[in-house]
Formats: structure tokens, sequence, C-alpha cells
């Protein structure tokens, strides 16, 4: 089992059917697929993974299909996103029996919580698992920030060493790692903003772009690596044009439409969420093509 964590980690599409099973062949496809790009790690259920929609028994098999593919190559950290805890627990218990190296938290909100609460969500998630856990602050979806308070306590627990941020707030991530130190390790969200993290000593990027540009997504880690960092910002703003372009709609919708360009059948959207007009696959297409430098 891996315990450190570190480089491009994307976000697994979930390919279903209508009927709700789970496309096996192309996940596994697609499991192979990116290891063979050289990622660093995987993640199912994300939000590229449209974990929200998703039953248990959907989420087990998928994380199921992951890990065994995957066969110990990369490690393998699975979304864990509820709004109780004692489900939060149950779900990460069973992910860890299942074999994978980590937890990535995600809390669901209704009702207002205090950053008390937060706590202990995060907090009850660590205590049930013996494996690393990944806190994701992500308020534009989830309505509440994790305050860098909270996360500062977090960081005390032994396996909470890792935080992905989606709030592109790096006056806060800045704030935030001189208070925890090398105590949690932070990787990236959106696509403009990964050279940055790295400059401040980030651990990568975990999300859900690189299921599509797997390869680019990989140089731009290696070029911060290697202090590479003028190389590094012309490839990020190449990057950049395909978060331009996933932004305009449903995230998880372009991930699989640029998949079904590639020759992956994942398949669409998980209903009520739509499929892509033609003019928004097109647009896709397009940015694939000049990133990649080839003809779809």
């Amino acid at each position: 089992m891996f315990d450190t964590f570190e480089g491009i980690f994307p976000y697994l599409v979930s390919p279903v059917n209508e009927d709700g099973t789970v496309r096996e062949k192309v996940l596994r496809d697609l499991v192979n697929h990116l290891i063979d790009c050289g990622v660093h790690g995987l993640t199912p259920l994300g939000s590229t993974g449209e974990f929200f929609y998703l039953d248990w028994e959907q989420k087990r098999e998928i994380v199921r299909i992951v890990v065994e593919e995957t066969a110990g190559r990369v490690p393998v950290v699975a979304g864990v996103g509820c709004s109780t805890i004692r489900e939060a627990k149950y779900q990460s218990k069973e992910f860890e029996k299942l074999g994978v190296d980590g937890i990535l938290g995600v809390l669901n909100v209704y009702f207002p919580l205090k950053q008390k609460d937060i706590y202990n969500y995060f907090a009850s998630i660590a205590e049930a698992v013996d494996c690393q856990v990944v806190l994701y602050n992500n308020p534009k979806f989830t309505g509440f920030e994790i305050n860098v308070e909270t996360l500062f306590e977090l960081s005390e627990l032994p396996n909470v060493n890792y935080y992905k941020d989606a709030s592109s707030n790096t006056g806060r991530l800045f704030r935030l790692s001189n208070l925890v130190g090398d105590r949690m390790k932070i990787f990236s969200a959106s696509a403009h903003v990964p050279l940055f993290i790295m400059m401040m000593g980030g651990a990568g990027w975990m999300a859900g772009p690189s299921c599509v540009v797997p390869k680019e997504s990989v140089e731009l880690y290696n070029l911060c690596k290697e202090k590479k960092w003028e190389e590094a910002l012309v490839l990020q703003r190449k990057l950049w044009l395909i978060n331009n372009v996933f932004q305009k709609y449903n995230l998880a919708a372009c991930i699989k439409a640029g998949l079904e360009i590639q020759g992956f059948d994942v398949g669409g959207p998980i209903a009520p969420n739509p499929n892509l007009d033609q003019k928004a696959k097109d647009e896709i297409k397009a940015v694939l093509e000049e990133i990649q430098g080839v003809k779809y």
C-alpha cells in the first residue's frame, strides 16, 4: 500500500449504462491507458466521477474495478462524499477493505454547519481508517469553505497529510502553507494554478481534465519538478484552453465527451444531467486537437 501521494491523479469518470450497470471493460481500459501515460495515481469517485449521482453499489463496483485493474502499480485514492458521519465512515472502511491507498473526503451539505461540525466529519473519516485521507475543499459546489484554522486542526491527525483546494484563492493557500508547513501537502484543482501550487511546494494536480490530457499533465508536473518554470508556464497556458471550454458546460459531461472523442466508450453523463450538444462537443474536439497536435 502507498502512503505518500505526489504527481498527477486524474479524477476518473464513472462509465454507467442507462440501467445503472457499470461499463467495466472501458473503465479497465481507461485505467491502463492513464497508467501507460505516466500518471502517478488514480482517483475514482471525485467530482468528475459524478459520485453525487451514484448509489452505494455502483460506487463499490467502480472502486473494486479500479483497484483490481490498477494492481498496485499506482496509488488509488477513492472519493467518499456523504452527508452523514455514519455513512462516510462506512464507505471509507469498505473502500479500505477493497485495497484503496487513500480516501478523498468530501462533505455534502444541506443545512448549514459550523466549523466544528465540519471538523468532526473529516476527523471521523480519518479515525475510521488507517490509510491516508485527502481533504477536499470545493466551495463552488459544497457551498462552504473549510477554514484555514479547521485545516490546521485536521493536519494534527496522523493520517491527514493532504489537501485538495478548488477555491483558487492563492492567498488563502499561502496562509495555509505557512501555517502547516510540511504537515499537509496541497494538490491543485483548476488548470490555471498547478504551476503556482508546485512553486509553493505542492504535491501535484488532482483533477478531471488530466483524464483527457494525461501526457500533457504529466509533462507539466515534470517541468515543475525540474524547476523549468518558463516552459511550465507555456504549457499551463495551453492546458488552460481546455478548462476554459469546460467552465461553459457540465464538467463530467465534458470529460466524458472528451474521452468519447478519444475512442473510450464511456457514455454520457448520469441523468438528469444533460448530454452536450454537437456544438459543445466540437469545441472540446478542437481544443483537444490544438493541445495534443492530433486530428480526431
